[in-house]
């Protein structure tokens, strides 16, 4: 009987020991795995927010980056535009200086006492030549009238001819011969170089200026 009881006195405290030794391993356990769930939100916590400020911080960067980029782009475009418009100027004022240079080459000068006409040399060797002749100084020449039709005198010297059937107008300048220059102020049909003619003049006005005898002309580069 004492032997039952003691049995079962030792059964008892087996137990009651089991019982404290599970509660100890239950307390033991249940703190880690809430400290590693706690653990594993943060870091998942922690990362989502890393991860947005990180996208932030990019859209950011590439919105700064964007708006250099036009600015950049504008600034460039300006520059395009004020060169372009330096560039148009200038090609402007270089074709009214040639268009002006071009004038110069082509125009002659033509004095008679007070009045000075403006003549546009025709387009061959002969006004070509007379250029080269009138580029070494204004020419003056004893012209004489001839048939009530225009004013004749010697060059001096033999310009090449240019000669086909022509009819002469107020204002013709003529080679005759090769070594003679003729201006008309009226109307004659014949073999003639032209070589030049008046601009915007009239047989009235010519006459006015050379008159019905002799007169001393003068001829120079325009």
């Amino acid at each position: 009987m004492k032997k039952i009881f003691v049995c079962m006195v030792f059964a008892v405290m087996l137990a009651a020991l089991s019982a404290c030794g599970n509660e100890v391993k239950a307390d033991r356990e249940q703190p880690a795995g809430t400290e590693n769930i706690a653990v594993s939100a943060d870091m998942e916590t922690g990362t989502g927010h890393d991860v947005q400020e990180q996208r932030s911080d990019s859209n950011e960067a590439e919105s700064e980056a964007n708006a250099g980029q036009i600015l950049d782009d504008t600034e460039a475009d300006l520059e395009s535009e004020e060169e372009d418009a330096v560039d148009t100027v200038a090609d402007s004022d270089s074709e009214d200086i040639n268009e002006e240079a071009d004038h110069m080459d082509n125009t002659m000068k033509i004095t008679a006492g007070d009045t000075t006409f403006t003549a546009t040399f025709a387009d061959n060797s002969s006004a070509e030549a007379l250029k080269e002749l009138l580029a070494g100084g204004p020419l003056t020449i004893r012209m004489s009238d001839y048939a009530d039709m225009e004013k004749v005198g010697p060059i001096g010297t033999s310009l090449p001819k240019n000669d086909e059937q022509i009819t002469t107008g107020a204002g013709d300048i003529i080679l005759y011969q090769g070594n003679s220059l003729v201006i008309y102020y009226d109307t004659n049909a014949w073999n003639f170089t032209r070589i030049g003619k008046i601009n915007d003049v009239t047989q009235a006005e010519l006459l006015e200026a050379f008159g019905d005898g002799d007169v001393t002309v003068t001829f120079s580069l325009g």
